[in-house]
């Protein structure tokens, strides 16, 4: 994935977040959205380690081992952050207290299921919080690249194992946005300079694409 495409999914993303919200980050490329939050907007990122006020690194020279993202990569605290375990970072997660969750993703399906934790083979170190957050969190906002080397990410039936059985709410690719609803997958937008040819060529699933298109 090259960098422009990670920057072009954050920050697409980070156009979803709405002022006050409390948004938790998944693993790589969703940890780019806080980068790109405008000014005007607030909001309180929360890591399932055990952080509620997390912030981007502000520089070289600032890094805390005993404070990381859940990917173990230093970050830093808002004033009036807060610290605590993980039994009740994990209540925050399940009592349906986050607005939204940002992860990355290994496939998506018409269903909207998304799958995110494991390819079946490969040694993983477990699922982490990726079937609490998207169970438990308002909104599920999957970010990735709109294909693999092997193929299309977004399948019409995922072959991979799901992370929950609930339909997220929108799907977030460097060619495209896409929403999940009970009557399939639906184009919303494609991005600058990408044509929705272009979208249902790279798409392993139905898409519905909308007259306005």
């Amino acid at each position: 994935m090259s960098l422009d495409a990670k920057d072009v999914i954050a920050r697409r993303v980070a156009q979803e977040l709405q002022d006050g919200d409390c948004v938790n980050l998944g693993i790589g490329l969703p940890t780019l959205v806080a980068a790109h939050v405008p000014p005007s907007i607030h909001v309180i990122f929360h890591s399932e380690n055990g952080i509620m006020g997390m912030s981007p690194l502000p520089g070289e020279g600032y890094e805390d081992l005993n404070l990381t993202d859940a990917g173990g990569r230093p970050v830093g605290a808002l004033p009036g952050a807060c610290a605590f375990d993980s039994a009740f970072s994990f209540g925050i997660i399940r009592g349906g207290h986050l607005d939204v969750t940002v992860l990355g993703g290994l496939e998506v399906d018409e269903r909207g299921q998304l799958a995110n934790w494991m390819v079946p083979g490969k040694m993983v170190p477990g699922m982490g919080g990726a079937m609490d957050l998207v169970t438990g969190a308002r909104r599920v906002i999957v970010a990735m690249t709109h294909r693999a080397p092997t193929g299309p990410k977004i399948v019409r039936r995922c072959s991979l194992p799901i992370t929950s059985v609930r339909r997220v709410d929108l799907i977030v690719t460097e060619l495209a946005v896409i929403e999940p609803t009970a009557d399939g997958l639906v184009l919303l937008e494609t991005s600058p300079g990408v044509s929705v040819q272009q979208v249902l060529d790279a798409t392993g699933a139905r898409l519905v694409v909308p007259d306005a298109h």
